[in-house]
């Protein structure tokens, strides 16, 4: 398909005469960028409860905010983790998808304030994903939740971390997740895909982007091919909870996750793909600027629902 009119007037605004490219910046610029372009967004969800909090974790505290659509217990909850190539991105970043999320599937969403490369370098991001998974599962009557309706989701790098959690707690035996949310995920190191050459750029995120982001993320080149950092690496994915991928047809990413999804149904995961066609990575969280984002969101919405096991 052309590319989306939406996505093709937001690729202009960004790509301004002189404007640096995201690989070029120093890291706390590149930072302030995201959090600019947040602000452009609109529409936040009224929720009946948002509360900011810190919680255990390997390293030191983690912040969360914690988005309850419904003051009645027993929620599903959905534990979030944000994109931004592992450097960036935060709470306030992601506010406006978890609120959405939430009230689309009627429950909880934790969202997870991980470390950020280079400062911390793989597996401390991963570290805190999984320690804040386990939190909402020990806590989850607390916070008005149901640890039987666990899943974990994110996009972007936060897709990378879902999986990669998702395979941590099968290996570890806890906490139990019923259902993985990956939108355009990292799924691995490499820069030989269709899509890559296909993509690499003049589509918002640019191949030099993903080496710049890989280049931060990882503490050796060895880790490269650790599963928990490049899931696509895994040998062995039986076992895993039942996942919804999102791609993204501009994206360099499409190839790799949708291989994600190939290899998870060679393992006997029940899987489900949807490529959106016409639109570029980053889409899902931009539905006020990509219209195509607010469908994606529905969708994915409705397979937590249905992974949850609440009707539509």
């Amino acid at each position: 398909m052309p590319l989306d009119e939406d996505a093709k007037m937001l690729i202009s605004l960004l790509a301004a005469p002189g404007a640096p490219s995201l690989s070029s910046m120093p890291v706390a610029e590149a930072r302030a960028n995201m959090r600019n372009l947040t602000a452009l967004r609109t529409g936040a969800e009224e929720l009946p409860r948002v509360e900011n909090r810190t919680i255990p974790g390997p390293h030191g505290d983690i912040p969360v905010r914690i988005f309850a659509a419904s003051t009645q217990p027993d929620l599903p909850i959905l534990v979030y983790f944000h994109g931004g190539g592992w450097v960036l991105g935060d709470l306030d970043t992601h506010d406006g998808t978890c609120r959405t999320l939430a009230r689309q599937i009627d429950g909880i969403v934790v969202s997870v304030d991980y470390r950020l490369a280079p400062e911390h370098k793989f597996p401390m991001a991963l570290d805190d994903c999984y320690a804040a998974t386990l939190w909402a599962a020990d806590n989850a009557a607390a916070i008005g939740g149901d640890a039987r309706k666990l899943a974990v989701g994110g996009d972007s790098a936060g897709g990378n971390l879902s999986a990669c959690v998702s395979i941590k707690a099968r290996d570890e035996g806890k906490p139990r997740i019923v259902h993985q949310l990956l939108v355009y995920p990292v799924t691995d190191a490499r820069f030989d895909t269709v899509s890559y050459r296909e993509n690499g750029e003049g589509y918002f995120l640019s191949r030099n982007d993903m080496e710049w982001f890989w280049n931060h993320y990882l503490a050796t080149p060895a880790d490269a091919d650790n599963p928990y950092a490049a899931p696509l690496r895994a040998t062995d994915l039986r076992d895993l909870p039942s996942a919804t991928v999102i791609t993204a047809e501009f994206d360099p990413l499409r190839d790799e996750g949708e291989a994600y999804v190939k290899k998870l149904k060679g393992a006997g995961v029940p899987v489900e793909l949807r490529r959106y066609d016409g639109v570029i990575h980053g889409f899902f969280s931009m539905g006020d600027m990509i219209a195509t984002g607010k469908t994606a969101v529905q969708f994915a919405a409705d397979a937590l629902r249905k992974a949850y096991g609440q009707s539509s």
